[in-house]
């Protein structure tokens, strides 16, 4: 049985703590590309897809996406890791810097000649992945390299408050070095955090915590982990063989497991809908660590790791967990379903990215919506038939003041907003101050932008933009005798 987490006021609390913590990276760093296209022919060379390019991004992989979730977290993260003197590691370090930059983080990436960056490069279409092409370096690093590192991760150890050793079996972390850095973190007095690679978990002796998921568990312990007490024994195996104080065991829809001296406790999953489990362990790694840096205990700390990983796994590609998201999720079982849909534009940006990657069409249209009719119900679903997910802007209390008069709006914006939300046809609403949504159109760039029929084309506000990307305008058919200035009237007696 799942054992009782802390409060979920008390976690939320835990969240804010986390700003600025200071957490070591060090690992096996790589370059993550995505290809995303379509397919719509078999290749007459053989029989294999042929995807047409639509669009190519680049992001920190292994250990580097470690670095993005401390990141995104508000966390101060010091990265060290080496690569290639080579375009691509090249690239790394500017994605590093960019991704450091607004919280004070460091990257220290030694480069060298003899060793080539890792890549993996992934082929997706209709959010599927077709294919990965893998890049890795050959060997070990040299002696002189191995010292430059060394030296460099000791160093850091002193201003840390947390350390990750994030192990990918790229060639980085060799038992030595391993043993160096666990030691002078023990005598710093910050824990250890491991994200394991292969079966000998023995090489992390002395570390305070590692992070397997099932299957590494069940090899590493050579025991079954099918269940929460297998998963338990299989940990305890580990513990006494092993060397290793304690360990978080991710267990997928099963949820995690922490096992310690002081017994075990079981979480329960909180994904509700997975897209990709990409790169959800170093998320999982990055949120733990970074809560035991703050000074909270294993279990808070295992439980804020839960709910981001849940987060994560609803996104495509290797995504981060940011603490406006956390904090939503935190407070979501205390809210209405359909109040999940109310967003901001930052979150509503990157939800817009998912939904693209995963061949969504959308669409978009904006008002009041002071009292809602049949005339704005008939408009929305029109609206939603022409795309795949729908995002209503709704103009603020104070946006509704200046278009309608003092005496406007009826219902406050929260209200409003929670009305259309919980409207089956509606996929977000997102609010705006402004006298019109341009700006919103201009972020979110929809594919379909929806007015009512008594505009034009050319009086709709954003129609040019859209059109001259490539997207359209579709104006929807009115219900007639139905608005809401008349309503009011009528129940004001006029």
């Amino acid at each position: 049985m799942p054992s009782p987490g802390p409060e979920r006021s008390d976690l939320a609390a835990a969240l804010e703590r986390l700003a600025g913590v200071p957490v070591l990276v060090l690992g096996d760093i790589m370059l993550d590309r995505f290809v995303y296209g379509t397919v719509e022919r078999i290749s007459p060379e053989a029989p294999i897809p042929v995807l047409r390019i639509a669009q190519e991004s680049a992001m920190l992989g292994g250990a580097g996406n470690v670095l993005r979730n401390l990141a995104a977290l508000g966390a101060r993260p010091h990265g060290i890791a080496v690569v290639g003197e080579d375009a691509a590691g090249a690239e790394v370090e500017e994605l590093a810097r960019t991704c450091l930059e607004p919280v004070a983080g460091e990257i220290e990436l030694l480069r060298t000649p003899a060793r080539r960056t890792t890549m993996k490069d992934r082929f997706i279409a209709a959010g599927q992945q077709l294919l990965r092409v893998d890049r890795d370096p050959e060997g070990g690093l040299d002696a002189e390299t191995k010292a430059r590192v060394k030296t460099a991760a000791l160093a850091a150890v002193a201003k840390a408050s947390a350390v990750i050793i994030s192990d990918y079996g790229k060639g980085l972390l060799d038992e030595a070095l391993i043993a160096a850095v666990v030691a002078a973190a023990g005598a710093h007095g910050c824990p250890v955090v491991v994200d394991p690679k292969g079966r000998d978990f023995a090489r992390y002796r002395g570390a305070a915590w590692v992070t397997p998921n099932r299957r590494e568990l069940a090899e590493a312990s050579g025991l079954a982990t099918g269940d929460g007490d297998a998963v338990a024994a299989a940990a305890r195996k580990v513990i006494a063989e092993a060397g290793v104080a304690a360990v978080l065991a991710t267990r997928s829809e099963q949820g995690m497991t922490l096992a310690t001296d002081a017994g075990v406790h079981h979480l329960k999953a909180e994904a509700r809908e997975v897209y990709d489990v990409s790169g959800a362990g170093d998320t999982v790694v990055a949120t733990f660590a970074a809560a035991l840096g703050a000074g909270l205990d294993a279990v808070t700390a295992a439980q804020l790791a839960n709910v981001a990983a849940a987060i994560v796994v609803g996104k495509l590609g290797t995504a981060v967990a940011r603490p406006g998201e956390i904090l939503h999720a935190l407070h979501a079982s205390d809210l209405l379903a359909a109040e999940a849909k109310v967003a901001d534009l930052d979150s509503l940006g990157e939800q817009v990215a998912q939904w693209r990657k995963a061949g969504l069409k959308i669409g978009f249209t904006n008002g009041c919506f002071d009292l809602l009719h049949p005339g704005h119900v008939s408009l929305l679903e029109q609206a939603r038939a022409a795309c795949d997910r729908l995002i209503v802007g709704l103009n603020s209390d104070a946006s509704v003041r200046r278009l309608k008069g003092e005496t406007r709006p009826v219902q406050g914006e929260a209200a409003r907003a929670a009305v259309l939300a919980s409207l089956a046809s509606v996929s977000r609403v997102v609010l705006f101050g402004e006298d019109t949504p341009l700006a919103l159109i201009e972020a979110l760039k929809p594919d379909v932008l929806v007015k009512g029929a008594d505009y034009s084309v050319e009086q709709v506000v954003g129609a040019d933009i859209v059109q001259a990307y490539g997207g359209k305008v579709v104006l929807a058919e009115l219900s007639p005798g139905h608005s809401t200035t008349a309503t009011i009237a009528r129940l004001n007696g006029g």
